[in-house]
């Protein structure tokens, strides 16, 4: 098992924490990995983008000359997709770009992206995270005092002076333990968590 410091709110070391192998030293799954932020960013994807088809645009009912003796080529419709102002042939279509993936495949990501956090020396546990009020400063002081600037910080709880605090901060982002995901953990560079959140996210997903 692997053992993380605990820090304190002024940065310093407070403790040791053992962390359960079934969640933060599962061996690394690389395509569930990658599977998992393109399952996430694919989601995101609005799908609306549309053009009209040779059948959707005005006009072109008439066949623009006759067939032959004009010296031009054939042509059946000035709606055709070679003519100004006609269809486009294979013309992109609302959709829906969701794929499934299985909850089991979701969850060993989820392990996979911890382990890589653990194993890069990139997980910072803090016994406690509490303010008594919101100010930016201070959440950013307490940042500064265990050496991290882009940090997923990760909560036990929904302490709205915490969340508060850290919301103006543009490379910190909050996040319970039901909302944690791969694409976050992967895309900020520290993931930051409070002892109490460590201790869910086991009992969660071991």
């Amino acid at each position: 098992m692997a053992n993380v410091s605990v820090y304190n709110m002024e940065g310093k070391e407070v403790g040791q924490m053992e962390l359960n192998d079934a969640v933060f030293g599962v061996e690394v799954n690389e395509h569930l990995v990658h599977l998992a932020v393109v399952s996430q960013l694919a989601a995101k994807r609005q799908g609306t983008q549309k053009a009209k088809t040779r059948s959707e645009v005005s006009g072109g009912g008439k066949k623009p000359w006759r067939q032959k003796g004009t010296g031009h080529a054939r042509q059946g419709s000035i709606r055709a997709p070679q003519w100004k102002g006609g269809g486009v042939v294979f013309a992109p279509v609302p959709r829906d770009y969701t794929f499934k993936m299985n909850k089991k495949e979701k969850r060993l990501a989820l392990k996979s992206a911890l382990t890589t956090r653990v194993q890069e020396n990139k997980l910072v546990v803090i016994d406690e995270l509490k303010f008594s009020e919101i100010k930016t400063k201070n959440m950013k002081a307490v940042l500064d005092a265990v050496k991290v600037s882009q940090a997923l910080l990760v909560l036990d709880e929904n302490d709205k002076n915490v969340v508060l605090s850290a919301r103006n901060l543009p490379d910190v982002k909050t996040a319970m333990i039901n909302t944690i995901n791969v694409y976050d953990i992967l895309k900020y560079n520290t993931v930051v968590a409070t002892k109490a959140a460590v201790e869910k996210i086991e009992e969660v997903y071991a």
